[in-house]
């Protein structure tokens, strides 16, 4: 995918897009949205300000196409990660490593955009606020279908209430993602993945 801007007219660049966007998620995702600036996008997107104002309105404009680009890659890297297994409790604890792996090293460090945006900007965007809103409701119904599977395919015990587990591993797999500001250990990550498992007996 690219776009198409003008440095002057009559000299058309390309670029690709999602490679810009992908630059550019590094850096809302390091600073902040409030601390990122448009010069810091230029120099990591390797763009000119005419070229990304041809591309996009404004900052906030590359930051919601900035967190549309990450949701879309990471959704896709976990569907990935989860289309081998196959009852609900391997998927269930798929998604909980795959969330401990995220939190540790380079990718731990840096944190995750999705809630960065949560804790900056949902009181004071509706833009952003609705995009997360979205998200984390896609997120919750996944982990409910995990369990509902689980308990149909005998992985996961009936006598367990779906909303609470779902809301309990929701909530772990935002936490790792704070905790892996402190450059966790990944067997930490991942044996705190396993504990949380157990509420599923």
């Amino acid at each position: 995918m690219s776009a198409t801007s003008h440095r002057t007219a009559g000299r058309p660049r390309e670029f690709d897009i999602d490679a810009a966007l992908d630059a550019a998620i590094v850096v809302f995702t390091e600073r902040g949205y409030h601390g990122t600036s448009i010069a810091d996008l230029k120099a990591a997107m390797g763009l000119t300000a005419g070229s990304i104002y041809k591309a996009f309105q404004d900052k906030k404009a590359i930051f919601l196409a900035a967190f549309d680009r990450y949701k879309q890659v990471r959704n896709a890297l976990l569907e990935a990660e989860l289309a081998p297994l196959k009852t609900g409790r391997d998927k269930v604890r798929g998604m909980l490593h795959f969330y401990a792996a995220a939190a540790c090293g380079e990718t731990g460090r840096r944190g995750c955009l999705a809630i960065g945006a949560a804790v900056e900007l949902t009181l004071f965007d509706t833009d952003v606020d609705g995009r997360v809103a979205t998200a984390q409701a896609r997120t919750l119904e996944q982990i409910r279908g995990f369990i509902r599977d689980g308990q149909a395919d005998g992985s996961i015990s009936r006598d367990v209430d779906v909303d609470t587990a779902a809301l309990a591993v929701m909530a772990f797999l935002q936490g790792i993602r704070i905790v892996g500001k402190t450059s966790p250990k990944p067997a930490a990550t991942r044996a705190a993945a396993d504990a949380l498992l157990r509420i599923l007996d």
